[in-house]
């Protein structure tokens, strides 16, 4: 992992160091998110050991966002603003990530989705639309396949299912090193241990080092109505997987953002809001 960090510290120092004059494409850029907006109830969840930080927004029907990565719940922003004048919106912190806790129990895609179930059967929610994002997308995936009557839709964005589906691109890539170098002064300043973002690191890479590696049989059993979604300018999942993962899963729909990267939501905030409504509405 040393070789990992250290390539994207090197893509980080380039992007401050040579080109950043230039006008960069809605693609290259990392957009701060939006102030969030005042939540209706926040608090910390009791589930599988850790406390869970969340958010409940808007009323109507629950959509539950899931962020991606070393990321946290702030990150959408502009979504709760838009789709909460229409539904409820349960916005959480992953364990480890932002101010959720975590223990030392191996991280993994179903721990984690399994914290999520909890925190749902925490707010009463028995059955929500789920829009999840790179890591989030792979927990809604996770879900879908384990426990189908607890969605009504999913929405998976820059997802993948297999490791091979991550482009090994993204170690040098301008864009993601940002979001690396934000992530770290992110935990430092919402976590209850922000001296241990390295240690953070250590855990969850172990995750990512063989996870997911869900089968193609596996994906076929999937019948919650889905959309697989990516920026035309993903710089962390290749387009075939994208494409792959669509035409396994039974009525799937692929949706391909434009002029966007992995960092959809912050890049286009109004236009991602739209194609989320459009697709858990049913337009």
């Amino acid at each position: 992992m040393r070789a990992l960090w250290t390539a994207l510290a090197f893509a980080l120092l380039t992007l401050f160091s040579s080109g950043a004059c230039q006008a960069l494409e809605r693609w290259e850029t990392l957009p701060e998110p939006a102030p969030m907006p005042p939540a209706n109830e926040s608090g910390f969840a009791k589930v599988n050991g850790i406390e869970m930080y969340y958010a409940v927004y808007g009323s109507g029907d629950p959509i539950l966002l899931i962020h991606g990565g070393l990321g946290n719940a702030d990150i959408w922003a502009s979504q709760v603003a838009t789709l909460s004048k229409t539904h409820k919106v349960i916005v959480a912190d992953s364990r480890g990530h932002g101010r959720s806790t975590r223990n030392d129990q191996p991280f993994g895609y179903d721990l984690m989705a399994s914290d999520y179930l909890a925190l749902l059967d925490h707010l009463k929610i028995d059955k929500t639309a789920l829009v999840g994002w790179s890591d989030g997308g792979i927990i809604g995936l996770d879900i879908a396949m384990n426990h189908p009557e607890r969605l009504t839709r999913l929405y998976a964005q820059a997802a993948n299912v297999t490791t091979d589906g991550v482009d090994p691109g993204v170690l040098t890539n301008k864009t993601f090193a940002a979001y690396i170098d934000r992530s770290g002064k992110d935990y430092a300043r919402l976590s209850r241990t922000p001296h241990e973002y390295d240690a953070f690191l250590e855990q969850i890479s172990h995750m990512w080092a063989s996870q997911p590696a869900w089968t193609k049989e596996q994906l076929e059993k999937i019948t919650v109505p889905t959309a697989i979604v990516a920026g035309d300018h993903d710089e962390a999942i290749k387009r075939e997987h994208t494409e792959y993962m669509a035409s396994a899963i039974p009525g799937a729909k692929l949706i391909i953002l434009p002029d966007v990267s992995h960092f959809a939501m912050l890049q286009d905030p109004d236009g991602y809001s739209k194609s989320v409504l459009d697709f858990i509405d049913g337009k």
